[in-house]
Formats: structure tokens, sequence, C-alpha cells
């Protein structure tokens, strides 16, 4: 594996500004290094080989000729194949949209190509981001580059294994009920979703318009500040985004938490009798202990009705899948039965039986039951309400703190296969991540630990546009330690193998 992969983003930038990288060099080593593993991991559905190489060009063309394009320029990233780019097949992995070409770009997009990165293709994911394993796409399952027969999370799995196994310095994914944060703590990599209406929305292809936001994955911190600055801001194109400039996060990155008030909900360890696992209690609680030594104040507290997330958001979320996804019916776009049907009736049947996958349908049929007549007011409608009061939970606590800590998962990383017959227990995977994207809030995973080889996460949640001092707490706990550091080597071959430490950088560059 080339020097520049162990490079962090900001590193990279830095010396591609100075040309003493060229985007090319460190462009072809990361696709180099995606067609060594990708038979092993499968993180990515479509690679842009001729098109990032010929964009990295024109990025070096214009640092020489003096163009200052911001810290980003010319640094490599994957982007989660439900972000949509002009001209480029967007398939959200499912066979209904399998030939699918955007005719216009996202905002995320329009402001990435503004600060000069260079796109590598279109990482693998859950269909529609729909689970928590990505072994739901339709193009095959990603593999944990930790452990190549565990999953990697879901449904931003391609994009964090992507960047454990090495492929790409930067990524985005999208996070519905923990579709950044789970994946970011199964592979060990940094990964925020923002507060909801602080990234745009506009080209993002609808899951839970109430629920969905993008959000950066990233190695460490200062890489994650500085992605989140680019894809933050109000977007008029976007009817729900915030109306609000984003601060400059990279500033807040200053180390100190002395007197930080961080709240630990005893909810989250504990749903309803089923208890996280000891592995992961105890880092987490150990990951707290950091920050209490670094002069961050922390105290247990209570949030009552996180008791109810799961049956509040699988009622909500498919409930808005339902209305979504009706848009694929074979007329307008996407797929089209090619069998004789009698009438539209037939048309719209056959076309969805052979577009979406068995996970898509399961969640269609539960929210359109939710949502019929006669119950609607029954389900979706208290839902609604019980959703209030989760958020009311979360605004009494940050009356008291600036932050709460709590575990991302409530396991480790589980093998492939392993929950696919059991779509209960495969949702009781996002117990600890859905409150955050019910009461909107920003919240984020860091890597703070290991057992048996395989990264936990420590998960911090934010006051509502308050990323700031989410990433000032979190760059803390990062110089104070070294997990973020270690990453795997899968081997070329496919083999499983162990992780080794490798630094992910070569000190101040």
């Amino acid at each position: 594996m080339s020097d520049e992969l162990l490079l962090t983003a900001a590193e990279a930038g830095r010396l591609i500004a100075r040309r003493e990288l060229s985007s090319r060099e460190l462009t072809r080593a990361c696709l180099e290094r995606v067609r060594a593993v990708e038979g092993a991991v499968h993180a990515f559905v479509r690679i842009s080989d001729d098109a990032a190489l010929k964009r990295a060009e024109e990025i070096d063309r214009r640092i020489a000729a003096g163009e200052n394009l911001g810290p980003l320029a010319g640094v490599p990233l994957a982007l989660k194949d439900i972000v949509c780019t002009r001209g480029e097949v967007t398939t959200c992995c499912s066979r209904i949209l399998e030939h699918y070409v955007p005719a216009y770009d996202a905002t995320v997009v329009q402001r990435l190509r503004q600060a000069g990165v260079v796109f590598l293709g279109k990482t693998n994911m859950d269909e529609f981001a729909m689970g928590s394993s990505t072994e739901n796409s339709a193009f095959g399952p990603t593999h944990n580059p930790w452990d190549l027969e565990r999953v990697p999370g879901g449904s931003s799995g391609g994009s964090a294994a992507a960047l454990a196994a090495m492929e790409a310095p930067l990524a985005v994914g999208s996070d519905t009920g923990g579709s950044i944060r789970q994946p970011a703590a199964f592979c060990g990599i940094t990964g925020l979703k923002p507060t909801y209406g602080r990234v745009s929305r506009y080209g993002l292809i609808a899951f839970a318009s109430s629920l969905d936001q993008i959000g950066p994955m990233t190695r460490d911190v200062r890489d994650c500040a500085l992605l989140l600055q680019v894809l933050a801001g109000h977007d008029p194109m976007d009817s729900t985004s915030v109306p609000a400039e984003a601060p400059d996060y990279a500033a807040a990155l200053d180390g100190d938490v002395k007197g930080l008030r961080i709240g630990i909900p005893g909810e989250f360890f504990e749903y309803r009798g089923r208890r996280v696992s000891r592995e992961i209690e105890d880092t987490v609680r150990a990951a707290v202990r950091v920050l209490e030594g670094l002069g961050a104040v922390a105290e247990e507290i209570s949030t009552p009705h996180l008791q109810y997330v799961i049956p509040v958001y699988y009622i909500i979320a498919p409930a808005e899948a339902s209305s979504n996804l009706a848009r694929y019916d074979g007329v307008e776009y996407g797929h089209r039965t090619p069998a004789p049907v009698e009438d539209i009736v037939e048309l719209y049947r056959q076309t969805r039986e052979e577009g979406f996958g068995a996970e898509v349908k399961r969640r269609i049929m539960l929210g359109t039951y939710a949502l019929s007549a006669g119950y609607y007011d029954a389900y979706y409608g208290k839902a609604s309400q019980v959703r209030t009061l989760i958020r009311r939970d979360f605004e009494k606590a940050f009356e008291r703190c600036d932050l709460l800590l709590a575990p991302v998962t409530p396991s480790l990383p589980f093998r492939l296969g392993e929950k696919t017959d059991d779509p209960v227990e495969m949702y009781l995977s996002d117990v600890c991540t859905i409150a955050a994207n019910l009461a909107g809030l920003p919240a984020m995973s860091v890597p703070c630990g290991h057992a048996r080889g395989l990264p936990i996460g420590l998960q911090i949640v934010g006051k509502p546009l308050d990323e700031a001092t989410m990433l000032r707490a979190a760059y803390a706990f990062q110089e104070a330690t070294d997990f973020h550091r270690l990453t795997p080597r899968p081997s070329p071959a496919g083999e499983a193998g162990g992780a080794v430490v490798q630094w992910a950088g070569r000190g101040p560059a």
C-alpha cells in the first residue's frame, strides 16, 4: 500500500495545494488500492477511473495556475449511490433504478465540485437505504474490512468500508435512522449526521423525508469538520433547509472541553430489558472517563421515552417510504416490466415485483398499512405524538447538558447472514441511533476502542445546529487517544485477515 493512502484528507489537501503531491498521484493510488481490495470488500458499485483521473488533472492545472480551491481540493471522495449525479447512473442499489441517469446534480454534489474534490465512484448500500448491514443491495453485500465475514453496517456500509480499507480518504453517506453512524462504528471510522436541515436534501433520493440527512464520513474529526463545511449551508432548492450559513467547523477544533457538561442517558444502554453488550458498555464508559480527564463534567440522566424509539421509527419511516416510493411505477422513469400486462394496475404490480427487493417491499407494506383508512390515527398519528415526546426528552436533557454520550450500536459487527432471516432482530441494530433522527438532532460516531479485533464507536449527540461543540469534543477525544489511527488490512485475495496497527498519517504535512 502506497504512503499517499496513509494521509488524512487534510494532510493530502495541504500537500496538493503546495504542489508537493499531485491530485493525479493520489487519485491513481486510490484507484490501484480499489483494484487490489475490491474483490474482497465490494465497497463500490461503480468506479469512475477515467473521469476521476481527468478531474484530478484539471485540479492540478488549476492549482498550478494559482487558484485557491480550498483545503480539500484534489482529494478523492467516494459517494453513496443515493445521491444524484448529472449524467451518471444513480441506482440506490435497486433494480428498479438500475439504469437511471439523473439530469441534475444534487446540491451537495455541486458543493463538492466547487470545493475541487475528485469523485472516485458510487458506493454500495442497502437498497433505498433500508437496512443495517448493506446486505440488501441488489448488487451484493459489502464486507467489513476488519473481518470479511462480518457486515460493515448500513445503509452507508460501502462508504464506511471504502474508508476503512484505505480506498478513499473521504466519503459521503446518508442517515435516516443511523445509516452513517452505525457503519462508522462497525468500520472504525468517523461519521456525522448533521442537524435535520443543516445539509440540503435536494438530489438525495428519498426514503423518509422527515428523517433523511446527508453527512460526512472520514477517518478523523478534522477531515469530518472540513467535509461538513463543504456540505452544509442553506439551499433554496430544499424547503426543509435551515436558513442559516454554517459556522467555521475547523475553528472549533481547539481541544478544550474543560467545563463541558456531558449527559449519559441510561436508556441508550438498555432497551426494554435488552442491555448493550458488556464490551460495548465498558468501552463507551471508558471513553467518557477520557473526556472527564480532559475537564468535562459527566452525569447520568434519563430520557424515558426512548423506550418507544423502535415502534415509532418503524411506523413513521415505512409510512414515508410508502409515499415516496409510490413514484416508481414503470411509467415515468426507472424499470418497467417487459412482461405483457392487461392494464395499468398490472403494470404497477409487475414492475414493482421485479424492481424492489424483499426488505423494500416489506417496509412499503408496513407503511401503506399504517397510512390506510381506519388505521392512520392509531398508528402514524400516535407515532407522531410519541415522536414529540422523544424530542421533548432531549430538550429537557439539553437544559442541563451540552452534549450526550452513548453507544452507537448494541453489539459488535455481526456476521453476514446472521440476522437476515429475522427482521426484528435486524431492526434492533438501530436502537441506539434512531432517536437522534426522530428528534432532528446532530449526532456522530468516533472510534473509541476495540474488542475481539473489531472496532467500537462512541456516539456524541448535540443540540440542534451545534455540530461545532460536538466536533470539539470528538476532536479532544481523538487528540487524547489513538483508536482512529488503527486500520485493518484486508487481503487482496479475499481471505479475512486480522487488524494491524497502521498509522493513518505521517505527521504534520
